[in-house]
C-alpha cells in the first residue's frame, strides 16, 4: 500500500516521533546526545520551527512541534540526515540510523495540547532514565526541566507551554507541575501516539456510539482531532502544498543551483552526472550535496537523483565532507 503523503502547513502542531532502525540506539552515550540535542536547537532557531515538548530517549525520540515557514519535513530531514552522518563518522558504521520514516500526527491543540506536553515529558520517567519526578526536572535530554525553569535553553517555547497553565509564571508552573504529576498513573497513553477516527474520539465505544446514531464523523490516520478539524487541516495542507511546490518552482531552483555550480567549477551538467570521481567534477558534486542538504533539507534519494550517483554515494561525500570539517 502507498504512503500517504505528509499533512503540513505553516503552523501545523505536530506530535513528531522517530525510531532508530529495528529498534536500534540513536545514542551510544553522553557526547551523542548532547550533540542531537545540540542539532535540534540549532535548526529549530534556523527555520523558525517551535519545540513546544520534546524527550530523547535511548533508541527513540518524542517531539510536539509547531512547523516553521517552509514546513516540517525540510526541518526533519536535516535533523536525522545531519545527526545520522555524524553518528556513522563517530562510531565507524555505515547504513540507515533510523527507520526510513519518521512518523507525525497532525494534533487539534484545543483538544491534545496539554496531554502532549505532559505525556512527552513523562518519557524519560515510564523507561526508567529518571528514577522519579524530581529526577526528571534535573535530566538534561527532556524539556520538562525547561519547562519549569530548571534548565534553560533559547530554542524551547516555554513561555507558550506556560501560558496554558496560568497568568503568571509562578502559578503556571506550579499548575503544570502538579498536572504532570497527576499524569504518571495514566500510564503510557497509546491514544496519544496515533491519528484516526478511534484515538480521537477516545476508543471503540465512542466510535459504536456515533455509529448506533447514524452520525458520520471524518477521519484520517495522519490526525488526532475531531471531524471537523481533519477537514480543515486536509484543506489547509492541500492549499499550502499548491503554494510551496508549484507556486515557488522547486524543481527550477535545484536546476539553477546545479547550473550555478557547474559554471562556478567549470564543468558540464552531464560531468557533474557522469558519476566522475575525480577532479573538477567530483569538487563540484560535493559542494551540491552539501548544499542540498544543509542549506534545502533534500532527502538523500532525491539528491543521488539529481546528481546522478547512488545514495550510498552521496552518503560517503556528506561523511567525507564531515570528516575534514572536524
Amino acid at each position: 500500500m502507498p504512503r500517504q503523503a505528509r499533512l503540513d502547513a505553516p503552523g501545523t502542531l505536530h506530535h513528531v516521533i522517530i525510531r532508530g532502525i529495528e529498534r536500534r540506539r540513536i545514542v551510544d552515550d553522553e557526547i551523542d546526545r548532547r550533540r542531537f540535542v545540540a542539532r535540534v536547537g540549532e535548526l529549530a532557531l534556523a527555520t523558525d520551527t517551535k519545540v513546544y515538548a520534546w524527550a530523547l530517549l535511548t533508541n527513540h525520540a518524542h517531539f510536539l512541534i509547531a512547523s516553521g515557514p517552509k514546513g516540517l519535513p525540510p526541518f526533519m530531514r536535516r535533523l536525522l540526515t545531519g545527526y545520522a552522518v555524524t553518528y556513522n563518522l563517530r562510531h565507524r558504521r555505515h547504513g540507515h540510523l533510523f527507520q526510513n520514516r519518521y512518523k507525525s500526527i497532525v494534533c487539534d491543540a484545543d483538544s491534545y495540547f496539554t496531554e502532549l506536553v505532559r505525556y512527552i515529558h513523562l518519557n524519560p520517567l515510564r523507561v526508567g532514565l529518571a528514577q522519579d519526578l524530581s529526577e526528571l526536572e534535573r535530566y538534561p535530554y527532556c524539556g520538562h526541566g525547561v519547562v519549569l525553569g530548571r534548565i534553560r535553553n533559547d530554542w524551547q517555547d516555554r513561555e507558550h507551554v506556560l501560558s496554558w497553565f496560568g497568568g503568571t509564571e509562578k502559578e503556571a508552573v506550579k499548575a503544570y507541575r502538579e498536572f504532570v504529576r497527576e499524569g504518571i498513573s495514566l500510564g503510557r497513553r497509546p491514544e496519544l501516539v496515533g491519528g484516526g477516527l478511534v484515538r480521537s474520539l477516545g476508543g471503540w465505544s465512542e466510535v459504536l456510539s456515533l455509529r448506533r446514531q447514524g452520525k458520520r464523523e471524518l477521519s484520517d490516520e495522519r490526525i488526532l482531532g475531531s471531524g471537523e478539524f481533519a477537514e480543515r487541516v486536509l484543506k489547509e495542507t492541500q492549499r499550502s502544498l499548491r503554494q510551496r511546490y508549484w507556486g515557488r518552482g522547486l524543481e527550477k531552483q535545484v536546476q539553477k543551483l546545479i547550473a550555478v555550480m557547474c559554471q562556478k567549477h567549470k564543468v558540464t551538467v552531464q560531468e557533474l552526472r557522469s558519476g566522475s570521481r575525480h577532479g573538477r567534477t567530483a569538487q563540484a558534486r560535493a559542494d551540491l550535496i552539501q548544499r542540498l542538504v544543509k542549506r534545502h533539507g533534500f532527502p538523500l534519494a532525491e539528491i543521488a537523483r539529481q546528481v546522478g550517483i547512488s545514495t550510498s554515494g552521496v552518503s560517503r561525500v556528506l561523511s567525507r565532507a564531515q570528516s575534514l570539517s572536524t
